[in-house]
Parts: C-alpha cells; sequence; structure tokens
C-alpha cells in the first residue's frame, strides 16, 4: 500500500510538471505563431481569450467525469489529448484557423489540470496530511523546462512545428507511461451506495453553497495572481523608470517567491492548519501590493512583489484541497467549479488593471489588489471545517507531520 502510494504521488508530480510543460511551450512560442499567422497584438489578445474559454470549458467537462470514470482513465486521456494538440497553433495559417486551434488546445488543457488536480485531493486524503502545495509547485518547474527545451530547440534551428510536435509526442509517452500507477479513484460499489445515500439534502446544499464560497475566493486570489503576471514588468519599467532588463525581474521575483512558498506551504498547513495559510498568506499578500502600490523606489517594489507572491502562493492549494475534500465522491466536479471560476479571475486580472488605468495611475490600481487581498483574509473562515482537511492515517495521528 504504502509502494502504491508513493508510486501516486509520485505520477501525480509527473502530470503538474507535464501540464507545466505543455502550457509553456505554447507560452515561449507565442511570438512565433503571431508572426506566422500574420496577427497583430490586439488581434492575438482577443484570439488568447478563446485559450481560455476552451480551458473553462474543458474543466466543466473533465470534473464530473473524473468522478464517474476516476482519475485514472480521465488524467491520462486528457494528457494524451493535450500533448497531441499542442502542435495546433503551431500548424495555423491564418486568425481563423488559430482560433479554433487555441479553443481545442485550451478544452484539453483545462481538461487536465482540473482532472490531475482531483486526482491531487484523493492522494493527499490517503496521505493524511497536506501536499497540494508541492504538487502547484511543480507546474512551475514545467513552465521552465519549457523555456530551456525551446531554447536549445532555437538554437539547434528548430522551427515551432517541429519543437511543439516533438514535445507534444514525449508528453504522449509520460502520460500513458504514467498511468498505471495513479489511484482508481472511482470507489467501489457498496462504498459508493453508501456514499450516495449518507448525504441529506440539505447537507448537500450546504456543500453546495459552501463550494460556490470558495470559488469566489479563487477568483479574488486567482485575478491578483493574474494582474501580477500581466503588470509586474510594466510597473517597474513605467512607473519607477527601471530599464526593460530590470523590469524583467519583477514577475522573475513575484514567480520565484510563489513558487519557493509552494514548496513550504504544505509543512506549514500540516501545522497550523489551511486556514492560517490562507487567512495569513492574504494578509501578507495585502502587504505586499500596498507596498507596491505606494513605494517609491526599486527595493521596495521588488520587496512588495515577493512578498505578494510569497503570501498568494499557498492560497491557491489550499482552496482546491477545501474544494475536493468537501465530498470526495464528487471531487471532480467540486474542483472545476472552483478552478472554472478561479480561472475567469486569472483571466479578467490582466484587463480590469488595464481598465483601471483610464482612471488612475497604475501603481494606484494595485489598491483594488489590496482590497481582493482583504477580502480573501475576511472570507477564509470557510475553510474552519472538518471537510477542509485530509483525515490522518492512523499510523500518522498525532505527529504533526
Amino acid at each position: 500500500m504504502e509502494r502504491s502510494l508513493f508510486g501516486a504521488r509520485v505520477a501525480t508530480y509527473v502530470y503538474f510538471v507535464l501540464c507545466g510543460t505543455l502550457m509553456g511551450a505554447w507560452v515561449v512560442h507565442i511570438p512565433a505563431v503571431e508572426e506566422r499567422v500574420g496577427v497583430s497584438h490586439a488581434t492575438l489578445g482577443g484570439l488568447l481569450v478563446l485559450l481560455g474559454l476552451g480551458a473553462f470549458a474543458g474543466m466543466q467537462v473533465a470534473g464530473p467525469l473524473t468522478d464517474r470514470l476516476g482519475a485514472r482513465v480521465v488524467v491520462p486521456a486528457t494528457g494524451v489529448l493535450c500533448g497531441a494538440a499542442l502542435v495546433l497553433p503551431a500548424l495555423a495559417r491564418d486568425p481563423w484557423t488559430l482560433a479554433g486551434a487555441l479553443l481545442v488546445f485550451g478544452f484539453c488543457n483545462g481538461g487536465l489540470d482540473v482532472s490531475m488536480n482531483a486526482h491531487a485531493v484523493h492522494v493527499e486524503k490517503a496521505y493524511g496530511r497536506p501536499v497540494m502545495s508541492g504538487f502547484h509547485a511543480t507546474f512551475s518547474v514545467g513552465g521552465v523546462l519549457a523555456a530551456l527545451v525551446a531554447a536549445g530547440a532555437a538554437a539547434a534551428g528548430a522551427g515551432p512545428v517541429v519543437t511543439l510536435a516533438g514535445v507534444g509526442a514525449v508528453s504522449i509517452v509520460i502520460a500513458v507511461v504514467s498511468a498505471r500507477v495513479l489511484m482508481p479513484t472511482v470507489p467501489a460499489a457498496g462504498e459508493a451506495v453508501r456514499e450516495q445515500s449518507s448525504p441529506a439534502p440539505s447537507a448537500r446544499r450546504g456543500t453546495a453553497g459552501r463550494v460556490w464560497l470558495l470559488a469566489v475566493l479563487a477568483l479574488m486570489v486567482m485575478l491578483c495572481e493574474g494582474a501580477a503576471n500581466d503588470w509586474s514588468a510594466l510597473h517597474l519599467k513605467d512607473v519607477l523608470g527601471a530599464s526593460t532588463t530590470t523590469a524583467a525581474f519583477g514577475y522573475g521575483t513575484f514567480a520565484a517567491a510563489m513558487t519557493a512558498g509552494r514548496l513550504l506551504a504544505d509543512r506549514l498547513a500540516a501545522r497550523f492548519g489551511s486556514l492560517a495559510i490562507l487567512r495569513y498568506g492574504a494578509v501578507v499578500a495585502g502587504a505586499g501590493i500596498t507596498l507596491v502600490a505606494f513605494g517609491p523606489w526599486l527595493w521596495a517594489a521588488f520587496t512588495g512583489w515577493a512578498l505578494f507572491g510569497l503570501g498568494l502562493s499557498g492560497c491557491v492549494p489550499q482552496l482546491f484541497s477545501a474544494a475536493g475534500h468537501a465530498d470526495p465522491a464528487a471531487a471532480g466536479a467540486n474542483v472545476s467549479r472552483v478552478a472554472g471560476l478561479g480561472y475567469v479571475g486569472m483571466l479578467a486580472g490582466p484587463a480590469v488593471i488595464g481598465w483601471l488605468t483610464h482612471l488612475v495611475a497604475l501603481n494606484h490600481t494595485f489598491v483594488l489588489l489590496t482590497l481582493l487581498c482583504v477580502a480573501t483574509a475576511v472570507g477564509a473562515g470557510v475553510l474552519r471545517t472538518d471537510s477542509a482537511a485530509p483525515t490522518p492515517r492512523p499510523e500518522e495521528a498525532g505527529t504533526g507531520r
């Protein structure tokens, strides 16, 4: 049992790296695809919305399917589909074919995202202690890996079609090989009957309401994250007058702090609880972005972006975990709701900040992010419930690990 559980955990890490690599491989090839298709930045921005819409749709389909068929079926299937779809944007020759390619790739990527998170919930429950943040940290590792592969391929003279096809092919093999050690997350017949008959209607309504509250919190947190992704470098360059090279370190500081925070968050959650990670993480993030909004010096901005990333780092994993544990029999569907609404926030964040710049200076638009962090800290009490935490296994009870 210990070996199979460890194997399932390793496989989950593999799929998170895989998802991050596939998305990262597309991101680093955006300029090349834009040039090949011959579209403007504005047109490309509109087309990228289709990627988000496809991902949202894929999440809503894959979540219930994971509950019904099991992660051992859906996770590798979506991994294979996502690997196969990766090359499609590079093959596009006009805006219409690129639109279709992005819609398909987004759908497959969203399905992989939700199904692997649903499987991660079951792995965490079996371990009896927080492990979700570690999975999310490895997603970032996949992005770094994609950048290195793309740089190497470009140095070797390989074009986007060859590179994306190669990454996709390797990803398909990895998705298939890793499938055999995933957990069978569909309950046995007798257990399924008990799970379906036990919850009272009022309890199910209460769980559904709680999941939607978690989704609203995810929307606010991921809106903050999306804003940082697109506006951190521009803030340093346009507001504080930093060079392009120095400004790039704004996002780098945020991303590095977020990755480091996620590597630490599981141990902190095991010791202090997921409620503390969400509440105090939001407080730290709020303090950081306030420093960014009003700090007149570069060192203050770098410190603020680092605190913002560190504070946000553990928030999303706690929300996904709580959604999955709210009703293990519907973990996929619940995670899809939280991830889907959160993804809307991620897409909306850059646009909302951009719109606000018509009214106030860029740095002052970040006050909105401060308010969202405060609202998240206030709403963190939704995690104060036993179903938000995994049940310790007997041999781990009382160890504090």
